[in-house]
């Protein structure tokens, strides 16, 4: 099966080129895998409810499909805030897949400038492929850094999602391949404290990166 890989060149390299200075620098190359067909890509379920009041929108997720953060929360209670609402940010953009909605309220709740448009791109993929997600879906090893200006804050993790498979709507037939490098990604969220119209932090800028040796275990 072909692997789908969607990306919109100039918000991502904008996005690594922030990422990076926020890093410190780095010679990692930004790559969106979404995996339409062939290794699908998603998975929602368990952990990390939304920091907003009754004004959250919907984040459930389909029966067959699990999210796993495996994260240790933060003794920093601004970086455990942004961490919590990174996850958002993954379960709602999974909620729009799954929803087949690439306006969907839940992703652009969490989201502002590139992340906004990384979402939808990716549920536009998986919508013209006429995929969903099922399976299990894997995070893990966690780092939260406050930027050097005070204003922001870098989230990274890795992602296997060697059990997370795309799903054909019409047939069901669920779009499986082996576990492999293309498994394992890294994330790098930059994520925007909450302002006075918004009360949770925003993914603002997203990187992932392919075929991550280091998220290997």
């Amino acid at each position: 099966m072909a692997r789908r890989t969607v990306t919109t060149a100039a918000a991502l390299a904008a996005s690594a080129a922030l990422l990076l200075t926020a890093c410190g620098g780095g010679d990692d190359s930004s790559s969106d895998d979404i995996k339409g067909a062939d290794k699908g890509s998603s998975s929602p379920s368990a952990s990390a409810s939304g920091t907003a009041s009754g004004n959250s929108p919907d984040l459930s997720l389909p029966k067959d499909f699990e999210l796993v953060f495996d994260f240790d929360k933060p003794s920093d209670a601004k970086h455990a805030a942004a961490l919590t609402d990174a996850q958002n940010y993954i379960r709602a953009l999974k909620h729009g897949i799954a929803q087949q909605d690439p306006d969907d309220p839940a992703y652009q709740f969490y989201s502002g400038a590139q992340a906004t448009q990384y979402a939808k791109s990716q549920i536009e993929a998986w919508v013209k492929g006429s995929w969903t997600i099922t399976g299990t879906d894997k995070y893990y090893d966690d780092n939260v850094t406050t930027l050097s200006d005070g204003k922001g804050v870098l989230v990274t993790f890795c992602r296997n999602q060697a059990k997370s498979y795309s799903k054909e709507i019409k047939t069901k037939k669920i779009l499986r391949t082996e576990e492999n490098l293309d498994s394992y990604q890294t994330f790098r969220l930059l994520m925007i404290p909450p302002s006075s119209s918004s009360k949770v932090w925003k993914t603002g800028n997203i990187e992932v990166i392919g075929k991550a040796k280091e998220c290997r275990r």
